[in-house]
């Protein structure tokens, strides 16, 4: 056991408890250099190399569909109004309702409440918010969606896409 000891530094043969900052610090340097790097799939999203994208397939005359293939793989939130006076209950039920038709078309997004008639429904392929969008906006109690700052107003809303 001893001759174990003799090729560690001093400051390795402590006993973990007396370790200083410095000393976890190192332990966690050495730890690091034996890591495998990380597949791309397995990285934090901001860490994640673009898909690469093929501008000549692109309708440049298309300014959605460029936002759309460029938030491909990653994460977007999608901003929905429920028109009227509804109760956080009814915005509940309502947003569960579009949820739950979303994913029967394969179109998989949380959502969360923020007020007592919005809701964000998050998309962790951003290129599907389209999709969704063209469904929610069909919807009668739909009042807007909003995704990347533009607002599209709900077929049966009363609103402009001014005064939303």
């Amino acid at each position: 056991m001893q001759k174990k000891y003799k090729d560690k530094p001093d400051w390795a043969k402590k006993d973990i408890r007396d370790f200083t900052d410095a000393d976890m610090e190192r332990l966690f340097d050495q730890w690091e250099e034996d890591e495998e790097p990380l597949e791309d799939d397995e990285l934090p999203e901001h860490l994640r190399p673009m898909p690469p994208l093929n501008l000549n397939e692109l309708d440049t005359n298309d300014p959605e569909g460029l936002l759309q293939a460029t938030k491909k793989g990653r994460t977007l939130m999608t901003f929905v109004q429920v028109s009227g006076e509804p109760t956080r209950d009814e915005t509940e039920q309502l947003t569960k309702l579009w949820q739950t038709s979303l994913w029967n078309n394969h179109l998989q997004a949380e959502r969360y409440l923020v007020d007592d008639n919005r809701a964000i429904f998050l998309f962790k392929d951003g290129a599907q918010a389209w999709t969704a969008k063209e469904y929610l906006v069909e919807q009668e109690r739909c009042e807007s969606v909003t995704i990347e700052s533009k607002v599209y107003p709900g077929k049966y809303s009363s609103k402009t896409k001014e005064e939303l």
